[in-house]
């Protein structure tokens, strides 16, 4: 018989799922605040994984992602431990913005201290009660507000351990990524947790495809870990091109945005992005890119200023066949085009 699962001050018996909330700081107005988490305590022996959401508060793809693993009937009979936290920082969710009420960002606050901020208090929680209670955690992200990302993991490949799970939630794009200071998966680094980061969509705005993208990602990792049985039917896989650089091509100048090129687009070195106008048209500049690649962010409003992040080309030697992938991904999120329909209505 397993041991029970310690969280919070509380245990969760083998074979349960339930939530359980943890202390957080209060409102200012004196309303009560906690931190939800849902716990799956597996009767079977296996890893603990732990899904994030909205670490950015108003980053909610995450949210809905991890919303329709836990409505999966399959996570009912997990082997392990699964701790879900659809909306890590609360604060920010409440008031749609990425920071918390000090204005601090949660993901540049670990590991957080018992003593400090807002922003360090609620990482030292989060560390101290999931990641460092985990053996796996995915951490699901968006663009920042007005932007958008294409679907793709963020991800230290160098490592083996790290580089088996994400080729596990098979993405045709992975980032090799270093991990800056103060970041989630820094501090899961240092506590001997293996992270990956899904980056998809753009905040405040549900994206269908990015959603089914992060759902099938995570059920491939955990039948990969051992969480779940594998896979009966052949599903498709995408073997991952790894760029280990990025680049943003910035505005030459101030001005009105007419972009040329889409999410996922292959781009060659010195090829046309897009024209920044003035309002009348008096004044053309063309948006180059530098560099080969495939564009994995941009900016959704054309009102732009002189030296802002235009588009996110990400670096790589066989560009073309990243592009084939990204066709083949995108027909099989396309629930019009999927021969396997969602067990619920899309979002549209």
């Amino acid at each position: 018989m397993r041991a029970d699962f310690e969280i919070g001050g509380s245990s969760v018996r083998p074979g349960e799922r339930v939530t359980i909330d943890l202390d957080v700081p209060d409102l200012y107005t004196h309303t009560g605040i906690t931190l939800p988490v849902h716990v799956i305590h597996g009767r079977k022996d296996g890893p603990a994984l732990f899904l994030s959401g909205a670490v950015h508060g108003d980053e909610i793809n995450g949210v809905e992602i991890i919303r329709r693993i836990l409505k999966n009937k399959a996570v009912n009979s997990i082997s392990g431990t699964l701790l879900a936290v659809p909306v890590v920082n609360i604060y920010g969710f409440i008031n749609k913005t990425r920071y918390l009420p000090d204005r601090r960002d949660l993901n540049r606050s670990f590991p957080g201290s018992g003593t400090g901020s807002l922003a360090a208090r609620m990482a030292h929680v989060f560390l101290r009660e999931i990641v460092a209670r985990c053996t796996y955690g995915i951490d699901l992200h968006t663009a920042a507000i007005h932007r958008d990302n294409l679907p793709h993991l963020r991800a230290l490949m160098d490592d083996p351990e790290t580089r088996r799970i994400a080729r596990a939630f098979s993405m045709p794009v992975v980032l090799n990524t270093r991990i800056g200071e103060g970041t989630l998966r820094k501090a899961a680094e240092q506590t001997g947790v293996t992270v990956i980061v899904y980056e998809a969509g753009e905040a405040l705005r549900f994206d269908e495809a990015s959603i089914r993208g992060g759902v099938k990602g995570v059920i491939s990792v955990m039948r990969e870990i051992g969480m779940l049985p594998k896979a009966k039917k052949t599903t498709t896989t995408y073997q991952p091109l790894v760029a280990r650089a990025s680049t943003w091509v910035r505005a030459p100048q101030s001005g009105i945005l007419r972009s040329l090129k889409s999410l996922g687009a292959h781009v060659d070195k010195d090829e046309l992005l897009g024209i920044i106008s003035d309002p009348f048209g008096d004044i053309d500049k063309e948006v180059r890119t530098e560099t080969q690649g495939i564009i994995i962010g941009r900016t959704n409003i054309p009102l732009v200023n002189e030296g802002e992040a235009l588009f996110h080309v990400a670096r790589f030697s066989r560009a073309g066949e990243v592009a084939g992938q990204l066709e083949e991904l995108q027909n099989e999120l396309d629930p019009q085009t999927d021969e396997i329909k969602p067990h619920e209505p899309p979002i549209i």
